[in-house]
């Protein structure tokens, strides 16, 4: 089975819509999305990338268009309860590097669903370790023990060792994808990642 990579950050709310549809591509094509976290904000140090909403906020009609792109794209895929942060932009930091921790404990998926929800569902402050804390345990998962494996140096250096290898395999921004060499940026680009992962296993 071919390679199928998905490069993330709770941070983007492109990243959650995408995360929302990846489990109808794996059953349409039977291919699995291994989930890598990277840290966005060193993505865009390490690229000179900039948020849309500053590199585009004053160019005229583009952020309007941006945003009716990602209605419809709500509205396509019945992503009902979809809600922007109201404490955006978030420092992902602590919660990059709980992804992390909790790949290396076998609760990736888990975790995953529990902060993307918490994130653009229920508009936590994901940026606040009481709150990190609270939203974890509520979902089944250790807060306090998550919290603490974020300051263990191993899982720093992996979430910045993600980013940099990320960054040089062409990573600019999330969520993107990776279909054995092949990359794809954001979440208008899935219909072309499901294309490849048919292509590439036919």
């Amino acid at each position: 089975m071919v390679a199928v990579e998905h490069h993330f950050d709770f941070g983007s709310p492109n990243s959650y819509l995408a995360w929302k549809i990846i489990p109808d591509i794996e059953k349409r094509t039977g291919a699995t999305f291994v989930n890598v976290p990277i840290l966005l904000g060193g993505v865009f140090k390490l690229t000179g990338n900039q948020p849309p909403m500053v590199a585009f906020g004053n160019i005229k009609n583009k952020p309007q268009y941006e945003n009716l792109e990602m209605q419809r794209f709500i509205a396509r895929h019945k992503l009902r309860k979809f809600k922007f942060n109201s404490h955006f932009p978030v420092n992902t930091v602590q919660i990059m590097r709980g992804a992390v921790a909790a790949d290396m404990d076998g609760v990736l998926a888990k975790y995953m669903d529990i902060v993307f929800r918490a994130m653009w569902e229920d508009s936590k402050k994901m940026d606040d370790a009481d709150v990190i804390r609270e939203v974890l345990d509520a979902g089944g998962l250790d807060g306090a023990r998550i919290l603490a494996r974020i300051q263990d140096q191993d899982v720093k250096d992996t979430l910045l060792s993600n980013t940099s290898a990320s960054v040089e395999r062409g990573t600019f921004g999330a969520p993107t994808f990776y279909v054995a060499d092949e990359i794809f940026f954001g979440k208008d680009r899935l219909r072309d990642v499901e294309e490849e992962i048919v292509r590439a296993t036919a």
